[in-house]
Order: C-alpha cells, then structure tokens, then sequence
C-alpha cells in the first residue's frame, strides 16, 4: 500500500518530528481494544495521523443509545457490528493505512493472542474486567498499555507498563488500583456520561500513543493524568511501582 508523506506534511512540519517520526508511526501496529466512547476518538486520531496497521476489537453492535459519545457511526449503523463498522469509516478516511476489524470480547482465553502482535495497546474498554485482563496480559508480555476510563464529568489517562531508561517497567493498573470493588461503580447507563468527556480522553490516549511511537518525551508514565470536564481542570498523580506488581 503506498505511502503519501504530503499527507501528514504538518505534522511532519513539527520541531523535532520530522519524516523519522513519520516512519515510526508508518510501522507502528497499534490495537485499540472497544470502539465506543472512547475507542471512536482514538483510533479516528491514530488513523488520520498515520499509524500504518490499527487493530480494532469489539464484540458489540451499533445502538441508537450509543451515537451521542460514539462518533464513528450513524443512526443506519444500528445493530451492525461496531468493529467493522469503525473500520470501514477509518479506510474511508485514510485508505493509506491498513485496518483490521476484530469481533470478539476480550477474556481470558483470548486476551494474549489479541495482543500478541501489536506493538502497543490502547485500553478503550468500558468495563473492570477486560481493564485487569488487559493490564496483566501487558505485564506478562513486556508491552505497553495506554489506558483510558470515563465517569459521568470525569476522565483518567495514563501508560502502564512502558519501558523505563533503566531497563525496568513502569507502573501498571494494579499499582494504583489492586482491586476495585465494582458494585460499588455504575456504568455510563447508569451513572451518566457527558459525551465530550469521551471524545477528550480518548483524544489524550491517542495523543499518548503518537508520543510514545516518536520517542517523544514527557509521556504519562508513573502518573495518572485525571481531567475533569466541569471545571476545565486536570491534575496529574505519581504513581510508585509497588514490588511484585512487575513481571519484567
């Protein structure tokens, strides 16, 4: 599939970019697991900025419900399959890049060989259990993971489990989160959602991942990014690696 650099000419334009990073991105194969509120915004920016092989993976289909934070579809799409769906929309977008729909629920069973040749993962799920699998799954395998999670005004970004200059990895889900009790979290059904809250993390995780590729400094590693929509404000929080929580 060729390659048009002209493209991507402002971004390549940026001080310190330039056509090496452009490359990086070109070769960079990147999974964007659940393609909802958050997954829509995220590979829509990795695709335009162009990353050269995007992965999508989501079990789910299309619902009228979901078109106020999920921007890749329409109301026609209702009740067809949101990964190929997201895919279709993307290579009409940018049909430099090479997409691949993936229709399938992330579990146990699945979730290494999921990942297993990508070379970073975007965590764009909505629920606890696929967010421990995937993080884990990362841990064991040496490979990062951009994390995303929305609640009602509010959102959270941050890279688990990114090589560090000393060799070691950085902090991962469970580092701040051990265990999360989640009868005590609603889902966005319940507990409500602003729509632009999804389209600005998941942004941030797109963001996050291009930094990352380019070898860019000042990512999210050891902190937890968290924005909140109402009053414009973010704050960062470090995050210590507790012992054991790191496999590599």
């Amino acid at each position: 599939m060729e390659y048009d650099f002209s493209r991507y000419g402002c971004q390549i334009a940026l001080p310190g970019f330039g056509e090496k990073a452009q490359l990086l991105l070109q070769k960079a194969k990147v999974l964007v697991v659940g393609a909802g509120g958050l997954g829509c915004p995220a590979a829509q920016y990795l695709a335009s900025s162009g990353v050269g092989y995007i992965g999508i993976v989501d079990n789910d289909v299309v619902t009228t419900s979901n078109l106020h934070r999920q921007v890749l579809y329409s109301p026609h799409d209702a009740g067809l399959k949101k990964a190929v769906i997201a895919c279709q929309r993307l290579q009409a977008q940018n049909p430099d890049i090479i997409l691949a729909p993936i229709e399938a629920r992330v579990n146990e069973g699945n979730v290494l060989a999921l990942i297993s040749n990508y070379d970073i993962i975007l965590d764009c799920t909505d629920n606890f259990e696929a967010k421990y699998l995937l993080n884990d799954a990362c841990v064991l395998t040496g490979k990062p993971l951009i994390y995303g999670a929305i609640y009602q005004y509010e959102g959270q970004v941050a890279i688990w489990n990114a090589r560090s200059t000393d060799a070691h990895r950085t902090a991962n889900y469970r580092d701040i989160y051990p265990e999360v009790d989640t009868t005590q979290v609603p889902n966005c059904a319940e507990g409500g959602v602003i729509p632009a809250i999804a389209g600005i993390i998941g942004i941030l995780q797109a963001n996050e991942a291009i930094k990352y590729i380019t070898l860019t400094d000042e990512i999210l590693v050891n902190k937890l990014l968290i924005f909140n929509a109402l009053t414009q404000q973010s704050n960062k929080i470090t995050i210590t690696p507790l012992p054991g929580n790191n496999i590599t």
